[in-house]
């Protein structure tokens, strides 16, 4: 069974660094593409960044781009979000997803799908805060 537990949220001044982790009960071909997703109040669920565990590529969303780092460690099947200058727009409720390999296509090539309607698997969420 798929499994995904998040933790690192917490609350920081503008220009605050912090590091989210999911850590992810089974690697299986279901869980190819991972990705982050955060939500505010009042706002849809939105994709920051997404990698595919078997090439690492990744995508970032245009706010977090230069900011945010998606990784992963498959030894310990583990995803990790670093996430530096931060600022209030930032502060939302993180989730780490997963799914088979949905891949979207862009000039660079082929990515894990941005869309959360494509991800399958979902953990409940960390806070993450940011003063100004």
């Amino acid at each position: 069974q798929v499994r995904l537990v998040e933790s690192g949220g917490d609350s920081v001044q503008t220009g605050g660094s912090l590091k989210l982790t999911c850590e992810l009960s089974i690697s299986t071909p279901r869980t190819v593409c991972m990705a982050w997703f955060r939500q505010s109040p009042g706002k849809e669920r939105e994709g920051v960044a997404t990698i595919n565990r078997n090439d690492n590529v990744t995508y970032y969303d245009d706010s977090v781009e230069g900011r945010f780092t998606i990784s992963q460690d498959p030894s310990k099947n583990t995803l990790y979000l670093q996430m530096d200058s931060l600022k209030p727009e930032d502060t939302a409720f993180y989730h780490c997803a997963a799914t088979p390999a949905r891949r979207r296509h862009r000039s660079s090539g082929f990515y894990c799908s941005e869309n959360r309607h494509d991800y399958d698997y979902w953990g409940q969420g960390t806070r993450v805060t940011v003063s100004s």
